[in-house]
């Protein structure tokens, strides 16, 4: 970070400062005297106090104690649960400057790309004016509360040996969860079945399951909403150590007086000492086990653990953005292209392109969401559409045809770097880029550079008001390359502007260790943390899974350090939760 050299701020040390501005996700530049300081959970402008828990190569990192003065645009949040929740950071700012927050910070983020541009093509333009050129500012989500389509709810207590609670994680908590009732983030549906389930536990005395002892029944509460057909699907996740009659539960939810409509209850059993929602097995309640949903003409068939945005008005404006900036697809008018969707989900986007081209292929690495895509496209009519399930590294080796446009939007680590050469090769007009993480984009943005391809129009999308996220939309079209200076242009920027840690592509053993004793103070192995990767399904390297003598008996994780481990991965995106 420019000129954030700290030479006298000390570790454990209270300090007070001004926020100067928040740089991506959230993170709060205070400068305090001559000197700054990285503190969370802050909005420009504000007097806050913080006390240094980090400092290292003349950074410092801060956790925020109070705000002293609150910021000249600061407002009242509408959500009683502000603050103490963690689930929104940017409630308390006017949407309009939020929106603005988030277009800089998209900006700020991008701009050494577009500077790499620049120097590729010889602009003399002045450099403002350049990006302003490319950089179409933000679009705002057309609701900016009761949005959210899907909420994965937690059990547990607000504190220790406290009441039975329900909903999100208390800031910077592993354990206490906070009762939600009045959650802005959802409709007064999701509102009133949280405090139906809550309070029929609750009068029962029923336990959850604790993250450290692994004992318990209450586990999760997902709830599911379509936004356009009103129907709703519910999943009660337990561990299978208690038995209950869910049906009187159920019929107390099915009597609610409701906008929309239950067409499912679900019973998922979940018996894994991972803190994440997946079934063992389901028990199909009431009703059925999905709802339809309906997205810009198309209709699509959702289960419970179906991926799906999770804001469909505002993934309504997110894909027509991109297919604007596809553009014409056809060739000579004629519906004979072929269009690549990688990283295709349910095939939301393939089957929005499907009616104008010859042919698109979806490509996604999650099987159930290529079943769903397909049943879908017969949902919707459409006989153009093919999905296929696996890597995409290894399957477009694999794939006949050749793309004429290529449709990326890639999960929040961005793209493989063997899998990006392969879509450069293939050399198309246009490819428009979907992401929802700005720093990986940044960095695929270079490699794209590289490989002869040029930015022509940027535009940030907000799918999450009140949040930190952000989506960001880019149309790039081939240029040409020079080949004696291919991989060898070089951008002058600080490199402290930039968090390198968001810019790779998958966090190092290293990086989660350091999180890990910065936040929660303790030290953990390679081998732990791949104990818990291979809990979780995730691919590791053998050397940490074997002893270090034949018959050596290995030390097992601790439970305290899997739930490090685990808000580790979450923090780096390894692993999907709230």
């Amino acid at each position: 970070m420019k000129g954030m050299v700290n030479n006298q701020m000390k570790k454990c040390q209270v300090y007070e400062g001004y926020v100067e501005r928040v740089d991506f996700p959230n993170k709060g530049i205070v400068k305090c005297d001559e000197e700054y300081a990285v503190v969370k959970n802050t909005i420009p402008g504000q007097k806050v106090s913080f006390m240094v828990n980090k400092k290292r190569k003349g950074k410092a990192e801060g956790r925020l104690l109070d705000i002293l003065e609150k910021a000249d645009c600061e407002i009242e949040s509408p959500c009683p649960h502000f603050m103490e929740c963690g689930g929104c950071n940017y409630q308390n700012l006017p949407y309009d400057v939020q929106l603005e927050l988030k277009k800089q910070q998209v900006r700020k983020i991008l701009t050494p790309a577009i500077q790499k541009q620049m120097i590729l093509n010889n602009v003399e333009m002045e450099q403002d004016k350049y990006i302003d050129s490319l950089y179409e500012g933000i679009k705002a989500s057309p609701v900016q509360f009761d949005y959210r389509n899907k909420m994965e709810f937690s059990f547990g207590d607000e504190y220790k040996d406290g009441p039975l609670a329900l909903g999100m994680h208390k800031r910077g908590s592993f354990y206490d969860i906070v009762s939600v009732r009045e959650c802005r983030l959802i409709d007064e549906d999701y509102r009133k079945i949280l405090s139906c389930v809550l309070d029929f536990f609750a009068k029962k005395n029923t336990t959850y399951y604790h993250r450290i002892r692994h004992e318990g029944y209450l586990r999760h509460l997902l709830v599911r909403k379509a936004q356009k057909t009103g129907e709703i699907l519910i999943a009660l996740v337990t561990s299978t150590q208690e038995t209950y009659n869910l049906q009187p539960l159920v019929e107390q939810l099915t009597g609610l007086q409701l906008k929309g409509k239950i067409t499912g209850i679900l019973h998922t059993k979940n018996d894994s000492v991972a803190d994440v929602v997946q079934s063992d097995e389901t028990v199909l309640l009431y009703g059925q086990d999905f709802f339809y949903e309906e997205l810009l003409g198309l209709k699509f068939k959702i289960s419970q653990f179906s991926f799906f945005q999770t804001n469909t008005l505002g993934a309504e404006v997110l894909y027509e953005t991109a297919r604007e900036y596809l553009g014409d697809i056809t060739k000579n008018g004629k519906s004979n292209s072929t269009v690549f969707d990688l990283y295709s989900g349910t095939g939301t986007i393939a089957q929005m392109l499907a009616p104008v081209a010859g042919k698109v292929i979806g490509v996604e690495i999650i099987e159930e969401a290529v079943e769903a895509a397909k049943e879908n496209a017969k949902l919707n009519g459409l006989t153009n559409c093919e999905f296929i399930a696996g890597d995409v590294l290894k399957v477009i080796d694999e794939i006949q045809e050749k793309p004429d446009f290529i449709i990326l939007d890639p999960p929040r680590d961005g793209i493989h770097p063997k899998a990006l050469q392969k879509i450069i090769n293939y050399g198309v007009e246009k490819i428009v880029y979907i992401s929802c993480k700005p720093t990986s984009l940044a960095r695929d943005l270079e490699d794209l550079l590289d490989g002869g391809y040029r930015i022509e129009r940027i535009t940030a999308c907000d799918q999450f008001p009140g949040t930190v996220h952000v989506e960001t939309v880019v149309l790039l079209s081939k240029g040409v390359v020079d080949k004696d200076n291919y991989r060898k242009v070089k951008v002058d920027f600080s490199l402290e502007d930039m968090d390198l840690t968001e810019l790779r592509g998958k966090a190092t053993y290293a990086q989660v260790k350091e999180y890990i004793l910065n936040e929660f103070g303790l030290k953990v192995s390679s081998l732990y943390i791949a104990q818990v990767k291979k809990k979780c399904g995730i691919e590791t390297g053998e050397n940490h899974n074997l002893p270090k003598s034949e018959g050596a008996r290995q030390p097992q994780v601790t439970p305290e350090k899997e739930e490090a481990i685990m808000k580790a991965f979450r923090h780096f995106g390894i692993i999907e939760g709230e």
